[in-house]
């Protein structure tokens, strides 16, 4: 044991004196001269709303120098009264002293803000924010510009009690007689027009009254927190009453449902937020011109209002990165035009429960990519099954003409029937996507094409070479085989696509008309 120790202690002589001066903590640190780099001059905090903060910003700063540097002062120029935070290597704060970097290293700054247009006495909806980041003084002063939008909104959210709880609305009562809430509020008179001069931000789920009718102007903007949504009640209505954009890229008149994260990374994220929630009982449901993005489930349809006229309209509506399903309607009454819906993580259409249904002119598409699909883009049942019941009901009608179905599955529509009650659907120059790795699910009944009840001038499993599936842009070209397959009697009744392109001669199929892409 002893020659053990002699033969090794050079050794770990060696290796003690390596580890001592690789920890050393007597750096030689001198002031900054004023020659710090920056990966950015100005840093642009994305738009964000009045009083909600804004993720965090980042930039680098660089010392190229050889030497190991203190720079004296880095502070916000409007000191502890500015609207933004930093944090500087962990350290949070507005000013701060002897920020340390090591020869030819770097370090994070990172910012972000909160601002009230009210404090700020903007005129306007929007007002530009700006500070600067200042690195030193005197002649050693450099800087960082910070500029960021402010938007001015609508802020509508339940009201908090001195108990810490929340408003809540009842949904009822569950299988175990326990009431079931959530948190929300009751819409008063007052708020039951949306109009398009400030965007509205929802906290929790806005609730439709009892005989009272939700309108929301053209070119309104309703963006939805976490968890939040609108729920109407019965015998309550929502009417969206956007019109037609002459500009494609601004959508002025388009009424837009999506999250409250304005950041361009958010714009596309999925299950941002709740529903729009139809409850049993509400009635008359009118959609024209609205988008629908980043939802949990776009629109969540309770049974009808039993009358013979639609319960829910939809018209030149468009539904994107619903998290789960984009329309979920159980024993509904629908009727759609120009209307569109892709990217869903489940169905992007669920006709549940049976129903009435009718599709004109519809593009129902589905190349979700961030999960794993079970289900097809379009899945059609006369049944419900949950872990205590099995529920049923008739589909009297489920109509699809000059439509497109399809998606980046192999099997994008489905069925799941009940023998012991109707089961009534038809699809009619339309393009579909029925392409099984075998043929067991084309031995079912309801996948007869040959059946001219069930199938007419149908197209199956050609690609309809949409623009851009991944950015829903589910234009078609004209060398799309959904080009001229529609019929024109069903083209008559829906006379213009969504984008107000004459589709009475040679109608396509699906809610755009074909055109020339643009080359690459």
């Amino acid at each position: 044991m002893i020659k053990f120790c002699k033969t090794y202690f050079p050794l770990l002589l060696i290796l003690a004196v390596v580890l001592m001066s690789s920890c050393r903590e007597d750096f030689d640190f001198e002031p900054s001269s004023g020659n710090l780099e920056f990966s950015t001059d100005t840093l642009f905090l994305d738009t964000v709303f009045t009083n909600i903060g804004s993720s965090t910003f980042q930039f680098k700063v660089y010392n190229r120098s050889d030497n190991d540097i203190s720079i004296p002062s880095v502070s916000l120029a409007e000191g502890e009264n500015s609207k933004y935070r930093l944090n500087i290597d962990g350290l949070p704060g507005k000013t701060f002293e002897n920020i340390e970097i090591q020869a030819n290293d770097s370090i994070f700054v990172f910012v972000e803000v909160t601002a009230s247009i009210e404090e700020l006495a903007a005129q306007n909806n929007q007002f530009l924010l700006t500070d600067e980041i200042q690195f030193d003084s005197g002649d050693r002063l450099q800087k960082v510009d910070l500029v960021t939008l402010i938007q001015d909104a609508v802020f509508l959210f339940p009201e908090r009690f001195e108990d810490g709880s929340n408003e809540t609305i009842s949904l009822g009562m569950n299988e175990e007689g326990d009431e079931v809430l959530i948190d929300g509020f009751i819409l008063d008179d007052s708020e039951l027009t949306f109009t398009n001069e400030k965007p509205y931000v929802i906290f929790g789920y806005a609730g439709v009254p009892s005989g009272q009718t939700l309108e929301i102007q053209a070119g309104a903007r309703i963006h939805f927190h976490e968890n939040s949504g609108i729920i109407v009640a019965e015998n309550a209505s929502l009417h969206v009453n956007g019109q037609l954009s002459s500009d494609p890229e601004i959508l002025e008149n388009e009424v837009i449902f999506e999250g409250d994260r304005l950041e361009p990374e958010f714009s596309e994220v999925p299950g941002q937020w709740g529903t729009i929630w139809l409850t049993a009982g509400s009635t008359d449901h009118q959609f024209d011109y609205a988008t629908i993005k980043n939802a949990t489930v776009g629109i969540l349809m309770d049974s009808n209002d039993g009358t013979e006229n639609p319960t829910l309209t939809l018209k030149n509506t468009q539904i994107y990165n619903s998290s789960n399903v984009g329309l979920l309607a159980r024993t509904g009454f629908i009727e759609a035009e120009n209307f569109v819906v892709n990217n869903s993580g489940q169905a992007s259409v669920n006709l549940s429960l049976g129903g009435r249904y009718s599709f004109k002119h519809s593009t129902i598409a589905n190349y979700w990519q961030n999960s794993f699909r079970q289900f097809p883009a379009l899945l059609i049942e006369n049944q419900l099954e949950t872990q205590e019941n099995l529920f049923v009901a008739d589909l009297v009608e489920a109509t699809f003409s000059n439509c497109i179905i399809y998606g980046n599955e192999r099997v994008e529509i489905l069925f799941n029937r009940s023998e012991d009650l109707a089961f009534n659907f038809k699809f009619e120059n339309s393009l579909l996507h029925i392409d099984p790795f075998n043929s067991q699910p084309l031995e079912e009944p309801e996948f007869d094409f040959n059946n001219t009840n069930l199938y007419e001038n149908i197209v199956l499993n050609q690609s309809p070479g949409f623009l851009d599936t991944q950015l829903n842009q589910l234009n078609i070209s004209e060398e799309s085989l959904a080009n001229g397959i529609g019929n024109t009697q069903t083209s008559a009744e829906v006379p213009f696509d969504i984008l107000g392109v004459n589709r009475s001669q040679n109608p396509d199929a699906g809610a755009y008309e074909s055109v020339v892409f643009d080359e690459e």
